[in-house]
């Protein structure tokens, strides 16, 4: 070990075990996962190429799609090559600079997710509450600065935790048990007062989630109210539908953390890899099932 290393106080490798008690079952359980990652890519690629091709699409609504096609792209990229790796070629190496970099990718862009996602509930709270001012209030530099904002809030909410990671000494080993390096997994390797870490990961969390969703929810009681005011049926059926894939894909993204949250509170004596699964479940299934769901209920981009 050369005199640089042992200076150090973090180590030069991590090691990945993937999905402990299941290391059996790498082989198989990678082809869902090469499954998932194959649509994602073709997916969302679809999507940002139609809506860039079709002029028609240049609108609002179909700005933040993009938006979130984008993210989902880097969001699987970020975590699902090394886990492939991992699972074929037992790859599990990843330097310390490697996993800070890929823990403040899938973070950050875990949080601008949310953030576009509540701003797709704005534009479709301003479609149906105030359709005359659509194209007035939503307008070109506005997205922009939405997606600016998204990116700043994401960038400065999670810059410091990989200076915060950096000043540990890694005294409990190298072995990650994940299939990629997120933040309170790294942290149980540190020794030392971790507290503020801990406090710190659950507070953001905690604050996009919660706020975020809340934003959410408060746009959809307006919509809901509007809609319900609406005269004919058929009138409500068509407002409320221009909804339905939005939903869908909040449910997607939302769901999956709310159940990995209450498995880790509920089932704490649960096997690791039931914790892995639900967190792999999460970064898996919204960008593999948001082309989806967009392309099938959205009937500009399905025709």
């Amino acid at each position: 070990m050369s005199a640089s290393n042992i200076s150090s106080t973090y180590p030069a490798l991590f090691m990945l075990m993937g999905i402990p008690g299941l290391e059996h079952l790498h082989n198989w359980i990678s082809i869902p996962f090469c499954f998932a990652y194959t649509l994602a890519l073709l997916g969302n690629c679809t999507l940002l190429f139609i809506i860039q091709a079709d002029a028609a699409l240049h609108e609002p609504m179909y700005f933040f799609l993009a938006m979130l096609a984008a993210i989902d792209l880097v969001l699987s990229s970020t975590t699902l090559p090394k886990m492939l790796a991992i699972f074929w070629f037992r790859d599990r190496e990843i330097s310390f600079y490697g996993c800070l970099v890929q823990m403040f990718f899938l973070h950050s862009f875990s949080i601008m997710e949310s953030a576009v996602l509540l701003a797709m509930a704005f534009d479709r709270y301003v479609a149906i509450c105030k359709p005359l001012h659509y194209t007035t209030v939503l307008t070109r530099p506005l997205i922009t600065k939405i997606g600016m904002a998204a990116v700043a809030r994401a960038v400065t909410l999670m810059t410091p935790l990989p200076f915060l990671l950096r000043r540990f000494h890694y005294c409990r080993g190298t072995m990650i048990a994940h299939c990629y390096c997120e933040h309170m997994a790294v942290v149980r390797l540190a020794c030392g007062d971790t507290r503020f870490n801990n406090i710190y990961g659950i507070a953001v969390a905690m604050f996009i989630v919660v706020l975020d969703l809340l934003f959410v929810i408060l746009s959809y009681i307006f919509i809901l109210r509007a809609v319900l005011q609406l005269a004919s049926q058929e009138a409500r059926y068509k407002a409320f539908g221009t909804c339905v894939s939005h939903i869908g894909v909040i449910l997607a993204f939302y769901t999956p953390v709310v159940i990995s949250s209450v498995m880790h509170r509920v089932a704490r004596r649960a096997a690791p890899h039931v914790h892995i699964l639900f967190a792999n479940f999460y970064l898996l299934f919204p960008p593999m099932i948001n082309p989806i769901i967009y392309g099938v209920k959205t009937k500009q981009i399905r025709e």
